[in-house]
């Protein structure tokens, strides 16, 4: 057996072990999602000495020995006081991150291919001012640097590109610091119970509406749009038309918000988003939710009253925010 094959089978032991798995369980504690507010306590904290400090750990070791050999007295006084410096550095970056309190917040729904933002808040119920704590995620670019001061909370936003609809729940977070040396490594790890809905990615523009039959137009004419009578603002949906931008309310909104204008009249009726008329346009399940769920949005910006079936699942027609909301997240969640 070679070398390398021999390493692998023992390492592949060792693993499959039934002690080790204790041990590692014990050690290490791996938990799984977790909800509510989590607490780090000591037990949930680990420290090691990074890279710098394990050659720090050389040069004491050589400081030492030379102290030793030629029997100086300011030597050994000088790599005593370097180790007390090391060993309260080590309790400085250990309380850096123990004791602090984590929950969850919410992720707003977003169309697969955008980015969710999960928020989450730090909180520091101690005296102790905190810094340089390190969030970082699979799938962020760098960490999120987060300073959490004494009796206060910190928000954090962690963004997230999502890849396809459904839910997508946040991966297992890790916090660390070398704070105040860089000599230690503190860590810690949490999975919040936090999922975002993520909404089939809508189709391109240019396929009409499904109107309901009998109702004096050919079932998949595209609606004249509404534009008699302004009838208000509402948040900006992707695909409506720049001209329906109100300019003069973002420029005067403190925030920057993004909002179309609403308007009344137009051809009337109702229009059945239904699965089957996706199918004959699309041909593929999952680019028939896509247009689908531009079908929701279409019907939001003409302010067309619409229904949804899909197989056994049948909405009733309605419109505006919260029936948007029940149609999009039926799309997300139908199965594959």
């Amino acid at each position: 057996m070679r070398p390398a094959d021999s390493t692998t089978s023992w390492r592949t032991k060792l693993a499959a072990s039934p002690t080790a798995r204790r041990i590692a369980a014990r050690i290490f504690q791996p938990r799984g999602i977790e909800s509510g507010e989590v607490f780090l306590n000591q037990r949930r904290v680990f420290i090691l000495p990074t890279r710098a400090g394990l050659l720090f750990g050389v040069m004491l070791v050589a400081l030492l020995l030379g102290s030793i050999n030629y029997s100086l007295s300011l030597g050994y006084a000088l790599t005593f006081l370097v180790v007390g410096v090391a060993w309260v550095g080590m309790l400085s970056t250990f309380r850096n991150l123990a004791h602090l309190h984590l929950r969850p917040l919410r992720v707003e729904p977003v169309f697969a291919g955008d980015t969710a933002e999960f928020r989450l808040v730090l909180r520091n119920a101690t005296k102790l001012d905190r810094f340089a704590i390190r969030l970082s995620v699979d799938g962020l670019v760098r960490p999120i640097p987060c300073d959490p001061a004494a009796a206060a909370e910190q928000d954090v936003t962690v963004p997230i590109v999502t890849v396809r609809r459904g839910r997508q729940a946040m991966s297992r977070v890790t916090l660390e610091t070398r704070f105040p040396l860089g000599l230690w490594r503190a860590w810690s790890y949490w999975t919040p119970d936090l999922a975002a809905l993520v909404y089939p990615r809508p189709a391109e523009l240019g396929v009409p509406l499904p109107f309901a039959a009998g109702d004096g137009r050919d079932q998949h004419s595209e609606r004249v749009r509404g534009s008699e009578d302004f009838a208000g603002l509402r948040a900006y949906v992707p695909g409506d038309p720049v001209r329906h931008i109100a300019w003069r309310a973002m420029a005067r909104n403190p925030q920057g918000r993004v909002m179309s204008k609403l308007f009344d009249g137009g051809a009337s009726g109702e229009a059945w988003i239904t699965l089957e008329a996706a199918m004959v346009r699309s041909g593929h399940r999952e680019a028939a939710l896509s247009l689908m769920a531009r079908w929701v949005l279409d019907a939001e910006r003409d302010a067309v009253r619409y229904g949804l079936v899909l197989h056994a699942l049948r909405i009733e027609p309605d419109r505006g925010p919260a029936h948007r909301a029940t149609c999009l997240e039926a799309l997300a969640l139908a199965a594959p």
